[in-house]
Parts: structure tokens; C-alpha cells; sequence
């Protein structure tokens, strides 16, 4: 590994370090704020005082606030980000469990960004002014502007309500999950019913995933448009595509290999950054679909004031965002020779 590089990931690992401790110091003065007891969340309301009591022992609540964070940061490192209030399990577990179902649909979300996205944004751009480009331009200002919320339930009037070709809700059909259940090996149902070779499952969880993920699709997309339109406009300008095309080569190969090559880099990185957002902004597409993941668990915890699970969903969330506009900035130095490990 290049020093310079080495340099600039240690430099970066370390101010990541610090964002998530801030964070991390944060949520922990905010959980211990809030006005509720968290001995009487774990035992039950009817507990007696000394159940409570034994609660609080157990749970750490007895021991002076720096203490408690000491605990906690140490509990962090080595794996243990607390129990749940709620169903008395480990956090950490808990979000690896609901983990799968949420990316599942941010990654065919992304998918559907870059298939509609990248070819939208490359065809607005070389045929500026036409009726297409004022379409598209149209396209991403609704995908950025349009409540996720409420076109998810658009996409289910239409789809469930009017032509009864997707379904409602869940990850799987009633009749599916009894007849053909899905053998759990990683959690994420498209890829374990390929392993298990049950193609029923696969095409229901499909139909179900569809839905979400175009909704969840809906501002990456925009994004994506508005991003690769202004780049390629801004490259096809360049006196190397206008070389290029003096020399006869052939305006597709202009275009798709010069032109979208030197533009494609800050599309990555806004892609990359959607990515990372989607782990927060799933949260309503899930509600509205009843999508069993990470953003449900972090409804419930909200609502029943599991400040636990609630510590532990933030920490994850920062955690992820960190690592992906890491790996964006690497990647970036790596396609665009122009930028500088600074």
C-alpha cells in the first residue's frame, strides 16, 4: 500500500473515531435524560420495588454515571452494546438479526437507481432541451421532492389496490411461508432460497421486495439523474471529446467510454452516500410495507423507550455511514488521478 494512502486512512480512521465517540457520548447523556426507568421497562410495571431494584443491579443503573459509560464504551468494543429492555436480548444480536431484511431492499434500491439513473441522467445530457431531457429533469426533481412515505403508498394503491399484481405487506405470502418456508442461512431470503433451491420462495420474496425498493429508489434516482446530467454536460464540453469526434470515432463509444468514464466519479460517490443514508431512510418505507427490519426494531424501541436497542441502532447507523464514505474516498483517489490524499 502506497504511504500517502496509508497516511490518508489513518488519518481518516481517526477522525472517524472521534465522530463516533461524539456520537456515541451523545446518545448515552440523551438515553439517561429521558424521564422514564428503565429497571421498571425490563421487569414489567407490576415488578415489586425489589425486583426493580435487583433490575438496576443488574443492568448497571446503580453505579455512577461515568461508570455506567465506562462500562458501556468497554461493553462496545468487545461486542456487548447492551440488552434490550424490551424482549431482554442482546442488542448487537438483534440488529444482526433485522440487519438482512433492510438491506435487502437498499440494495435492489440502489440496483434500480443505477439502471434508471446513470442511462437517464447520460441521455438528458446529450440531447439537452429535447423533450426527453425536460422529462427526466422533471423525473429527478419529483424523485427528490416526493415524500418516500407517501409514494409507498401510492405504489400500493396501484399495484395492490388497483391492478392486484403485487402484494400489500411482509417478506413472504402466508400460504409461502407455511407450504414453503425459507430455510434461514443468511438472513437474506433471496439469496437462502437460492441456496436451498426454493424457487417459490424466491419469486415471492421478489414480488414482496419490489415494491419497497422502488419506493426507497425514488430519491437515490433523482440524485443520480441530476448528478450524471450535470457531469456529462460539463465533460462533453471538454476539447478531448471534441477531438474525438473530429476523428470520426463513433459518437456511442464518445460517449459511454470517454465521456460517462471522467464523469462517472462523482455519481459514485453520491451513489455511495445514498447507500449509507437508506440504513436511516427505510425506516418509513418499512412501516408502511410492514417490512420485519432494522427499521421497525428501531420503531419499537422508540415507542417502548428501549434506550438500549435505541443507543445501539444510532451507534450502527454511524458506524456503517463512516465505513462507506471511507470506501467512497479510497475509491474516488483510485478512478480520478486528480485528487490528492489530503
Amino acid at each position: 500500500m502506497p504511504t500517502g494512502l496509508a497516511r490518508y486512512i489513518a488519518r481518516r480512521l481517526a477522525l472517524a473515531l472521534i465522530v463516533l465517540l461524539a456520537v456515541v457520548t451523545f446518545t448515552f447523556i440523551v438515553a439517561r435524560v429521558v424521564p422514564s426507568d428503565p429497571a421498571e421497562l425490563y421487569v414489567g410495571p407490576k415488578a415489586t420495588a425489589a425486583q426493580r431494584e435487583r433490575a438496576r443491579i443488574e443492568l448497571g443503573l446503580d453505579k455512577p454515571l461515568y461508570v455506567q459509560y465506562a462500562s458501556y464504551l468497554l461493553g462496545l468494543v468487545s461486542g456487548n452494546w447492551g440488552i434490550s429492555l424490551r424482549a431482554h436480548t442482546s442488542v448487537l444480536g438483534d440488529i444482526l438479526t433485522y440487519l438482512p431484511a433492510t438491506l435487502e431492499i437498499i440494495i435492489l434500491a440502489n440496483i434500480i437507481a443505477v439502471m434508471v439513473g446513470i442511462p437517464l441522467g447520460v441521455y438528458s445530457a446529450v440531447r439537452k432541451g429535447s423533450l426527453l431531457d425536460q422529462a427526466s429533469r422533471l423525473t429527478a426533481i419529483a424523485g427528490v421532492s416526493i415524500p418516500s412515505f407517501w409514494f409507498a403508498l401510492l405504489l400500493q394503491l396501484l399495484f395492490f389496490g388497483q391492478l392486484h399484481v403485487l402484494p400489500l405487506e411482509g417478506r413472504l405470502s402466508v400460504d409461502v411461508s407455511l407450504y414453503y418456508p425459507v430455510k434461514t442461512i443468511t438472513g437474506f431470503y433471496v439469496l437462502d432460497s437460492l441456496l436451498t433451491l426454493n424457487i417459490v420462495a424466491f419469486v415471492d420474496t421478489l414480488r414482496h421486495l419490489l415494491l419497497p425498493a422502488i419506493a426507497l429508489a425514488a430519491y437515490p434516482i433523482g440524485l443520480i439523474t441530476r448528478m450524471t446530467r450535470s457531469m456529462m454536460i460539463e465533460v462533453l464540453r471538454e476539447t478531448y471529446i471534441r477531438f474525438a469526434r473530429a476523428n470520426g470515432i463513433v459518437e456511442r463509444l464518445i460517449i459511454f467510454k470517454h465521456a460517462l468514464k471522467n464523469a462517472i466519479t462523482p455519481t459514485l460517490t453520491v451513489l455511495g452516500l445514498s447507500f449509507a443514508y437508506s440504513i436511516t431512510g427505510a425506516v418509513l418505507i418499512e412501516i408502511v410495507f410492514g417490512w420485519p427490519g432494522l427499521g421497525t426494531y428501531t420503531l419499537n424501541a422508540i415507542i417502548e423507550a428501549d434506550y438500549p436497542a435505541i443507543l445501539g441502532v444510532t451507534i450502527f447507523g454511524t458506524m456503517f455511514y463512516i465505513v462507506i464514505n471511507l470506501f467512497l474516498d479510497i475509491l474516488q483517489s483510485y478512478l480520478d488521478p486528480r485528487v490528492r490524499f489530503t
